[in-house]
């Protein structure tokens, strides 16, 4: 069979991590891996696939014209599919203008290269070519205790990350409209799964109950999310590849609202099982209430009716189902939370204002 060549960017990162180490058991595709290994970047994540001859690293930014020029012309990939983007809304409130940089300007640079080279293909491959852009659910805005964010719901970012997305979200859209770049888009609900920095909700509270530490939920912990497992987000990003439409976006969730206290409870109740011998059982009473989040978005919910419609994608874990597997993974696997833990990030509270609220 033919070998395809794709560009990832943030393959080191969670998603793109999950999504490389899937694409690896492969035989007919290469993955040429850019990442800026920033704080949530790591190579741990790879550390499996670090000899396969099917994965080629590269250090690198998004925002590097002349870097990614070389490797689009070095490697000719098929497709690039972007997950290069800084993600924490905490972080976001800290440090606004990385977020600029790297989500808007680089998703910028990273467009305009690969126009030129689309350009430079011939007529078949360049038919077939594609890029894939993974963004957020979160550019949508805050739902009420109704409704669900479609493919048309209109824009309306609450913070500086997901305003930096939404600038992204349309700069693809206008290099297809523009220029005819066959760009594909993805908006996705809250990921979950293996190998996420621990200052997501999840990883961190399952290191901090392990370590017998407070249990920091927002507010009342009545903010809804809904929880999409990894393995079941990068099925759908092959998905759209596949057989997506240029132009179009897809939007990507797991049918599985939960409050965020509804969520620390479980996890709660799941290490109370796992970890019988734990002095810290029962883990809810590390439960502590903390201020919330400045302009937290009270509830986000996809409608995954088209991409499930046009293109049979549909989840394979619940909640359930997929959170087990998580927290166990994390359980199993604590050196690489503790390595990731390295000091450049300590489970403190980010993301509070000037007067420390």
């Amino acid at each position: 069979m033919t070998t395809q060549t794709w560009l990832v960017t943030g393959g080191a990162g969670f998603i793109g991590g999950n999504f490389v180490l899937r694409q690896m058991q492969k035989e007919t595709l290469q993955i040429i891996n850019l990442d800026a290994l920033t704080y949530a970047g790591n190579l741990d994540t790879l550390e499996s696939i670090q000899d396969h001859p099917g994965h080629v690293f590269v250090l690198g930014d998004i925002g590097d014209r002349n870097l990614i020029g070389y490797l689009l012309n070095r490697y000719e990939p098929d497709a690039v599919i972007n997950f290069a983007a800084e993600s924490h809304v905490d972080r976001s409130i800290d440090s606004p203008e990385t977020f600029i940089q790297t989500n808007v300007l680089g998703t910028f640079q990273l467009l305009d290269a690969s126009r030129d080279y689309w350009r430079s293909l011939p007529q078949d491959r360049a038919a077939k070519f594609r890029f894939l852009h993974v963004s957020t659910d979160e550019v949508y805005g805050s739902l009420g205790e109704t409704g669900k964010f479609t493919e048309t719901t209109p824009y309306q970012p609450n913070s500086p990350y997901s305003a930096s997305k939404a600038g992204s979200d349309h700069l693809v859209r206008a290099y297809f409209h523009t220029y005819g770049l066959p760009v594909l888009t993805t908006n996705c609900s809250n990921n979950y799964g293996p190998y996420q920095f621990p200052e997501k909700l999840i990883p961190l509270i399952v290191y901090n109950a392990v370590n017998g530490k407070p249990l920091p939920v927002y507010g009342k912990g009545s903010n809804i999310r809904d929880w999409l497992y990894v393995e079941d987000h990068c099925r759908a990003i092959e998905s759209v590849l596949d057989k997506g439409i240029p132009g179009e976006v897809y939007n990507v969730g797991g049918n599985n609202e939960k409050t965020n206290l509804e969520v620390v409870q479980t996890i709660c109740n799941l290490l109370d099982e796992l970890l019988p011998g734990s002095p810290y059982r029962p883990h809810h009473n590390l439960i502590t209430y903390v201020a919330d989040r400045p302009g937290h978005d009270l509830r986000y919910a996809i409608d995954a009716t088209k991409i499930s419609q046009l293109l049979g994608w549909e989840p394979l874990e619940t909640f359930e189902t997929g959170l087990r597997k998580t927290v166990q993974w994390y359980l199993n696997n604590q050196e690489w939370t503790a390595r990731v833990m390295d000091g450049s990030y300590m489970g403190e509270r980010l993301g509070l204002d000037e007067s420390g609220n």
